[in-house]
């Protein structure tokens, strides 16, 4: 089983670190995950970590984090981004053949990692499997049927039907919180470039001609499931 490359990060991980520190200012993600499901003195896992930008954030909290993530490259980073913190584990593996034992996490984070509705069944059955009763999981995606990303995302991805996408969540016992997210860059520059590795040449050059500034309202679906 081979891992399905990711068009951003795996090409660009110094770029894809400019889009995260742009994501959320507010901090609005953060709090809608601890209000839904508290990782505090909890084993947190972050399905797809990849560089390890939020390993340290759940560190501060959680008695333990694991990080995997499929692209040796970006598990190497991880592992140095986290090297003095002792509760933080990085591994090489994959959404769809975890490695870790049955019933081993409390808080399951995945952001933009391999879970974008059908097709990530096999995903989700590991879910089932590692999280302990009484866990949460949160899977955290765009929503192309609002704010200004949510246009550029519909027109460079057609194929990506929010309705399918909503009923398989739906289907599979999962809850939907809606959050404006935002994005706010520190240089119109890291904008253009990051929009440059996320959206198809043709619809980043069309969404950045028509968009001014260095901030972008961007709105996200929050799924979250209780086990």
């Amino acid at each position: 089983m081979k891992p399905r490359p990711s068009p951003n990060i795996w090409h660009t991980p110094e770029l894809y670190e400019l889009e995260n520190r742009a994501a959320d200012p507010h901090g609005r993600v953060l709090a809608a995950m601890q209000e839904i499901g508290d990782w505090s003195g909890r084993t947190v896992l972050d399905v797809g970590c990849g560089t390890g930008f939020h390993l340290p954030l759940w560190a501060e909290r959680a008695a333990q984090v694991v990080g995997v993530e499929p692209h040796p490259p970006l598990v190497s980073l991880a592992k140095r981004r986290t090297k003095r913190l002792a509760n933080v584990t990085v591994l090489k593996g994959m959404a769809e053949a975890l490695p870790l034992p049955d019933a081993s996490v409390d808080v399951v984070h995945a952001r933009w990692a391999y879970f974008f509705g059908p097709g990530s069944e096999p995903g989700l059955r590991e879910l089932d499997r590692v999280v302990r009763r009484g866990g949460t999981a949160f899977v955290i995606d765009n929503d192309p049927t609002r704010s200004t990303f949510g246009a550029w995302f519909r027109r460079g991805y057609p194929e990506v039907d929010p309705l399918a996408v909503e009923r398989f969540w739906s289907q599979h016992g999962w809850r939907r919180r809606e959050i404006d997210m935002g994005w706010s860059f520190t240089s119109r520059e890291a904008l253009e470039a990051v929009v440059r590795i996320e959206l198809p040449p043709a619809a980043a050059e069309e969404a950045l001609a028509s968009h001014t500034g260095t901030e972008v309202d961007y709105a996200v679906n929050l799924w979250w499931r209780h086990y």
